[in-house]
């Protein structure tokens, strides 16, 4: 169990992604996803992978894997930690694989969430898609479930927790839905709010200023923040549009990429 593989406390970092399926008339899937992570973590920017040729994704060069990966045939993957007073032990799986693992396969959405074991890892939320369904699973208690259209909100618990951030992004994302004005310049916008919420997030463990920054959508911190915004958009006729700005320790872009197929 999870349990008996305890070694040093530590504390899950955060993440926010809102995403819309099959909500609009001409995108099946529009996504827009803030990865926040600490600068000093070494990653690469997203790019078609020399080893897997068919998957475009960012890669953590610390433990492997990615935070969100798309590959030529359609197939979609994004994981958040579960935001937990937790453990740390070096028997665990790198979250990241999961993502890598459906990309790279051809198991539907709902038989992959069926498959994982649930206690390879630490706490974590995944979706997975393709062009028929998209699933979402948690190993925090939250029960495997193929989603139905509309717009969603994920980030470090359960879908859709009405965190003021993850809440805001939802509706701001909505709008736009409704005033038909989807592209991944108003995506970046939504995801670059850098307003925070008088209180929100769980802060019990956390200094004030850091549980403060961690209520916006966007993080600035001098250690840790907001790496990147990734927009994945992916039309009813199967063109997709990957666009990923990355940012520095003050919050300034110092990268942009953008992938169409």
């Amino acid at each position: 169990m999870i349990g008996a593989k305890k070694t040093a406390k530590r504390y899950t970092i955060m993440c926010l992604i809102a995403f819309a399926w099959r909500a609009h008339p001409q995108f099946e899937l529009i996504l827009a996803a803030n990865r926040d992570e600490f600068h000093g973590r070494p990653a690469d920017a997203a790019n078609w992978w020399q080893d897997m040729p068919d998957i475009l994704a960012g890669k953590d060069l610390q433990a492997g894997g990615s935070w969100l990966a798309v590959s030529r045939s359609g197939r979609f993957a994004t994981v958040t930690n579960y935001r937990e007073q937790s453990f740390t032990h070096t028997d665990y799986k790198s979250r990241g694989d999961l993502v890598t693992n459906f990309v790279s396969g051809s198991e539907s959405p709902k038989l992959f969430s069926n498959n994982i074991d649930a206690e390879d890892y630490a706490g974590f939320n995944l979706l997975s898609g393709d062009s028929k369904s998209i699933s979402y699973i948690s190993n925090r208690g939250d029960s495997e479930d193929e989603l139905a259209s509309g717009v969603y909100g994920l980030s470090n618990a359960a879908l859709d927790t009405p965190w003021t951030k993850l809440t805001k992004s939802k509706e701001s994302l909505t709008d736009l839905i409704d005033a038909d004005r989807i592209s991944a310049q108003s995506l970046l916008e939504l995801m670059g709010d850098r307003n925070t919420a008088a209180e929100d997030v769980n802060s019990e463990h956390l200094p004030q200023e850091m549980a403060s920054a961690l209520t916006a959508p966007f993080i600035v911190t001098p250690d840790y923040g907001t790496r990147c915004t990734t927009v994945l958009l992916r039309r009813e006729d199967g063109h997709t549009e990957f666009t990923e700005r990355r940012f520095d320790a003050n919050g300034s872009e110092n990268g942009f990429s953008q992938f169409e197929f």
